[in-house]
């Protein structure tokens, strides 16, 4: 079947999203079992999982890439990102939602939505990305099929619809209620393999019909036809309930619930059928816009388009090197031909073509519109680029990425270590565009900036193994940005040799605070007669350049405009080197005369422990700094305390919930905006008193 070509219709591109241990691994692999990919079920507490493949996901247990993989069900081809649950890599949810037409978000049935599931919510709903929800570990102590709903409604502001109703929870779960069929399926066998239909359970029936009921009285309401044939008291059939169904979640007017235990191999094949029957192939996407010389053009999905295809992510492969992975929106990336970026305005061959399956790949010699695929040995293409055809370039939209918020230093141990550090670190900042590096210009570090401290501890991980690079890393420490409070001006002449040759420019400039911070921005307040294109461009580059490190400490500068109010030109003395000097100059002498401070990234931190932990975690917080936003109580005793609390004051905080808690506690936190730092703790982190 792996061979046979697929019409747009039957091809599903979904991501599996959720917060960190909701059973999106575990899911998947069940996933891979039942469609025949694999040949026994994959575990994550064993490490024997196929799309947590690299050697830090076995170990932790956790997933860090997006993992590709190709499977059939019923005829249709369905193309399946694993994601990850860590806030920290979430850049990998997000690049992956640009590409997917659908998503299926997974809960746990105990807890329900968790501060990660909102994120990906969020970004799912931002993309406008269609979703089929599964409550997962319904087997699981504490498991409420209803609440976990709730939470739905209440925190993410959903529309679930319920299509199932569970048979049991905890130990006594044994299946579902299919409410649009009417029928109860059990699984029996411990594989689940073969899901037995059976009457449904006589305890059972009164709660469902009326779940049946809820769920048809809202369905008719999305067609005035099918309304008035209900009102009629005409029976809806099952065809026309899922049509209607299908409709609505593709409008992202609702979202499908159903249920199971991934871990105890039930409920997987209905999830299966939901994903086919209700989420939407390429060809009900609408089709994808891009920028063209000729302004913005649409480009269907269809194999007879010219080709566009949106690189989503590189990743490193040990056996075939830089691996691309792309989606084709339009048109078919054939192997051997070449292609064309337009962004960079560079042609590449695509010298071979695979499907991927987790680690492993099968070679095509063809990937067609609404399809996911990889290549290999693309020379100038990254994340984000889009390959065209080169007779009809066209550029997709971007994807854009969070800032990196929290840095730590390394040092090679030897020279020989230099260049092996050099290359593993340009290999690891294509594959992660949250991943930075930068050399401190006070220090000589080397410093590398990510998205939080695990974030930072795999990619350093990965640095010593894959690439063998002996290097002392030092602390974590927060990525601060400088800004300035105030408005200033400052006037520079440089006039001096250089290289044996006389230099002369005049630049003057004014820098102001931009309310509501963001990108630093350049202008210049001057006619056309005042300056060259030339002089003017050398201005922008110094200016622009000595914003990448500031002056209070060498952090970024951002949130500031600067103005180009006046110029001096010598027509025999004037030189690009010259202006680019004196603007780089003036820039430091009016920055420091504008009360400039640090800024520093705040969190949005989500601490969940047993009620009477809760005093502990409050003082400890408070002492932090923390700005407590909120109590929520939980299922089974537990409070969720939300709050805003400085990155530089969590590290080392797990192990201290830790020991406040008995180790009961959790706690999830993801950047949410910088704001400047008291004076008094300016000092502190500048002079280290």
């Amino acid at each position: 079947m792996v061979g046979k070509a697929h019409s747009l219709a039957n091809i599903r591109n979904i991501g599996i999203i959720a917060h960190i241990d909701a059973g999106k691994t575990t899911t998947t692999e069940r996933i891979l079992y039942y469609t025949g990919r694999t040949h026994r079920l994959g575990n994550v507490d064993d490490g024997t999982t196929v799309t947590d493949w690299m050697v830090q996901e076995r170990e932790r247990g956790i997933t860090i890439t997006s993992a590709a993989v190709t499977c059939f069900w019923r005829d249709c081809q369905i193309n399946i990102v694993d994601t990850p649950g860590h806030i920290d890599f979430t850049a990998e949810v997000q690049r992956s939602l640009r590409v997917l037409d659908g998503g299926v978000v997974i809960f746990d049935a105990v807890v329900g939505v968790e501060p990660q599931s909102e994120t990906v919510w969020r970004q799912a709903r931002s993309f406008g990305v269609p979703l089929v929800v599964f409550i997962n570990k319904m087997d699981k102590l504490g498991a409420n099929f209803e609440h976990a709903v709730e939470t739905l409604r209440e925190r993410l502001r959903a529309n679930p619809i319920l299509v199932q109703w569970p048979i049991g929870a905890e130990s006594g779960f044994r299946g579902v209620v299919d409410l649009l069929t009417w029928q109860a399926i059990v699984w029996q066998d411990e594989l689940g393999a073969e899901p037995k239909k059976i009457p449904i359970p006589p305890a059972l029936q009164a709660r469902a019909r009326a779940a049946r009921e809820r769920m048809i009285e809202t369905l008719v309401e999305t067609d005035d036809v099918l309304m008035m044939r209900y009102l009629e008291g005409e029976e809806i059939s099952v065809a026309d309930l899922r049509e209607a169904l299908r409709a609505a979640t593709i409008a992202g007017d609702m979202q499908p619930v159903l249920c199971g235990s991934s871990l105890r191999n039930k409920g997987v094949q209905p999830l299966l059928d939901a994903i086919v029957n209700y989420l939407p192939s390429p060809a009900d996407i609408p089709p994808v816009q891009g920028e063209t010389k000729k302004g913005i053009r649409e480009r269907p999905a269809n194999l007879e388009a010219p080709l566009a295809a949106l690189i989503f992510k590189i990743a490193t492969d040990p056996y075939a090197g830089r691996l691309a992975y792309f989606r084709v929106y339009s048109g078919v990336m054939h192997q051997g031909e070449v292609v064309y970026n337009a962004g960079k305005r560079k042609r590449e061959r695509i010298s071979r073509l695979l499907r991927m399956f987790a680690d492993r790949r099968e070679e095509v010699d063809k990937i067609g519109a609404g399809d996911i695929g990889a290549t290999v040995a693309l020379k100038d293409s990254f994340t984000g680029d889009t390959l065209s055809a080169v007779n009809a370039p066209i550029i997709l939209e971007n994807i854009d990425f969070p800032e990196p918020v929290i840095s730590v230093a390394v040092e090679p141990k030897t020279v020989a270590d230099q260049a092996r550090l050099d290359e593993s670190l340009a290999r690891l900042a294509e594959e992660d565009p949250t991943f930075s590096v930068r050399v401190d210009e006070g220090t000589g570090q080397t410093l590398l900036s990510g998205m939080g401290e695990l974030h930072l501890e795999i990619l350093v991980d990965r640095m010593l193994r894959e690439f063998n690079v002996q290097a002392n890393v030092g602390r974590p420490r927060v990525a601060y940005k400088e800004a300035v409070t105030e408005s200033a001006s400052a006037e520079i002449i440089f006039d001096r040799m250089l290289a044996g040759k006389p230099q002369y420019a005049r630049v003057g400039i004014t820098v102001s605070p931009l309310p509501g911070g963001g990108e630093a921005r350049f202008e210049a307040a001057l006619s056309a007669t005042d300056f060259t294109n030339d002089f003017e461009s050398a201005v922008r580059t110094g200016i622009m350049g000595s914003m990448e490190s500031g002056f209070l400490a060498g952090y970024p500068l951002v949130g500031l405009k600067v103005t180009l109010v006046s110029v001096g030109v010598d027509e025999e003395r004037s030189t690009q080197m010259a202006f680019k000097a004196a603007a780089a100059q003036a820039l430091r002498v009016a920055v420091e005369a504008a009360s400039p401070t640090l800024l520093e990234p705040v969190m949005n931190v989500e601490v969940v422990a047993p009620e009477k932990y809760v005093g502990e975690v409050l003082g400890d917080l408070n002492a932090r700094g923390a700005d407590i936003k909120a109590l929520n109580p939980r299922a089974g005793d537990v409070q969720a305390v939300q709050a805003y609390i400085p990155l530089g004051q969590m590290f080392g905080y797990a192990t201290d919930l830790r020991s406040a808690t008995q180790g009961r506690g959790t706690f999830a936190m993801e950047f949410d905006h910088y704001e400047p730092v008291p004076p008094q703790k300016v000092a502190v982190i500048l002079y280290g008193g």
